[in-house]
Formats: C-alpha cells, structure tokens, sequence
C-alpha cells in the first residue's frame, strides 16, 4: 500500500505552527511527516527558516503515530556527522522509534553559511559516505576513533541509543549516486517520479529492495486553495525556484540567487508544473507519476503558510481518501 505524507515545510512556516499543522496532519490521516532542515529559505518571500531538529523533537511529543523524517540533512558541512548521530539517536527515542535520518549531500543555501565553501559534487558525495560511515559506528553504541579524509572523532560514543536503531535514508539522482549509496542506505529519498530510479537502486548488488525491506520516498508540491488564481499566484510567489531543478537548485547561494534566476518564471509556467487550485483529482494525477514509477510513499507540499490551516481542515481528509482509492 502506497503511503502518503506530509511537509513540514521549515521555508514557509515558524516553529510554533509547523508544530500545530504536524497535529492537524495526524489527526487527518497522513501516515508520516517529513521536515526540510534549511538555514535559509529558497526565497525572501517565504520568510522562514526555524531549526528543524528542535521543531521535529516538538513534533515527537505533540504526534503519536505518524512516522517522522528529515528531508533531508547534509551532515557533512554545517554539521559534523557525530552531532547528526547524537540527535538522531535522540529524536528516536523522542518518537518511540518512528523516525527515519534522510540524508544528502546539500545545498549551497544552506551549508555555505558556516564558512567552509561549497565543494564539487564530486567531493560533496565522498563526504556523504565517509558521514554515513561514521553515524553507522557511533549508532552500534560502540566506542569510535575515526580518521578519514574529511572527519576525525575522537573516543565519541552515543550513550542514549534506542533499541530500534535508526533507518537512514539517502537522497539520489543519477546512476552514479544509486551505485554508491544503495549499498549505504536503508531507503531510497527522490524528488522526481522516474521509474529507472528504482530500476537502478534495485540493480544494485547488496542494496535492500525498494518493494521488500526498503522504501523509496518522493515528494510533491501542490497548492490547493479554493480560488485557483490565488493559489497559481501563491506558488508562483512562494516556489518559483523549484522549476530550476535540483542540478542548478544545488549551487546558488542565496534567497536573492533565486530570486534573480527565477526574474522570468511566469505563474502559468508554475502552474504548468504544480497542480494548483480546488480540484483534487487533478492533485491525485499528479501524485500518480510516483506509485507508477514504483515510489512506495509520497510526501506532499502545501505551498504556503496561508491557507495551510483551511488545506488540513478541507481539503486533507478528502484528498487522502481520493489518493488511496486509486493507488495500488
């Protein structure tokens, strides 16, 4: 059965209510949450950047039931890997064993804030691997001394460790990636509803199977408002940059960045690409793209702190029934 999710979405919205809709959200019906860890927002208008770990550790004591996620931490930059698996061990035992580490290389936006630069590709997913290696030995409860080429630890050991570990999942596009990180990971993270993904992660020798052990998990954004010019203009406003894809999403620097390569994006360009306005099969057509392509949880976005109250109060209850009638 295919799961389906909802966005904390960190750019959009202040700690307080993100917490208040992660409630809403359960109480509707949503199997699980997944939460951005940004610095920054992608741009000015959406105004908000609260710490994601402090507001997912508020969201596991508000929540009782749905599955938790970040999506996604770098834990190479702006975060040493040992202080990523000290809090996702906690977090853990906050949730009661509902939450999943999704992990990737990041963004510029956020990781070049604490002065290191912004590495190559390249080098970026050689650091991903050696912070997978060590959040993997501090999580064992052991005792680690490590040195690699990015990372030393020194005589670190997680002393509260949950009894359910902690699955991690990895965020990838291309093949390359697939080859390196399957063998890695627990789950598969995506943002685009492409079946030879999951081909490929599932080609891979000693990679858990997206459809046994593993899943694969994509994210979407919508923007559903009654008044469909309202929501075309509010995503247009608020999730231009999106349209840039996660290739040129990846380097720029700044809110101002995106603002400046998006100068051209027009709403009816958004709207082309994001499902916006009262209808809700034209959302569920949409999501389809994902559990066709094999995705076995999809992750919404509803864009915009306004009207996010009306969306999980309205729209919520009967989007979800709509989506799993037709999916498989």
């Amino acid at each position: 059965m295919t799961r389906f999710g909802y966005t904390l979405m960190t750019e959009q919205s202040g700690p307080r209510e993100l917490v208040t809709y992660a409630v809403e959200a359960e109480r509707v019906g949503f199997d699980f949450e997944v939460m951005s860890d940004h610095f920054s927002p992608w741009l000015t208008e959406q105004g908000h950047a609260p710490y994601a770990w402090t507001t997912l550790g508020a969201v596991a004591q508000a929540t009782e039931r749905v599955g938790l996620m970040t999506y996604v931490t770098c834990p190479t930059l702006r975060y040493h890997p040992a202080v990523v698996a000290q809090k996702a061990a906690t977090l853990q035992i906050l949730a009661e064993g509902r939450f999943t580490l999704g992990l990737g290389s990041g963004e510029n936006l956020n990781e070049h804030v604490v002065g290191e630069g912004w590495p190559a590709i390249a080098e970026r997913q050689d650091l991903l691997a050696e912070a997978i290696e060590v959040i993997r030995a501090l999580h064992t409860g052991e005792l680690v001394d490590h040195r690699g080429d990015f990372f030393q630890v020194d005589s670190a050991r997680i002393w509260d460790l949950p009894d359910e570990g902690v699955d991690i999942g990895v965020a990838v596009a291309g093949d390359r990636a697939i080859a390196r990180f399957a063998p890695l990971a627990d789950h598969l993270v995506a943002v685009e509803p492409k079946a030879e993904i999951i081909e490929s992660w599932n080609s891979v020798e000693d990679a858990p199977r997206i459809g046994g052990d593993a899943r694969a998990i994509g994210q979407i954004p919508i923007c559903w408002d009654p008044d469909e010019e309202t929501a075309v203009a509010r995503a247009h406003e608020q999730f231009r940059w999106f349209g840039g894809g996660w290739s040129v999403n990846a380097d720029l620097p700044t809110p101002a960045g995106f603002a400046g390569a998006t100068t051209y994006v027009r709403p009816e360009d958004v709207a082309e690409s994001i499902p916006c306005g009262p209808d809700l099969d034209k959302v569920v057509e949409a999501v389809s793209a994902y559990w066709e392509a094999g995705f076995t949880d999809v992750a919404l976005v509803q864009i915009g702190d306004e009207g996010q109250d009306r969306f999980l109060s309205e729209a919520a209850g009967p989007l979800l029934e709509k989506l799993r009638a037709a999916a498989p």
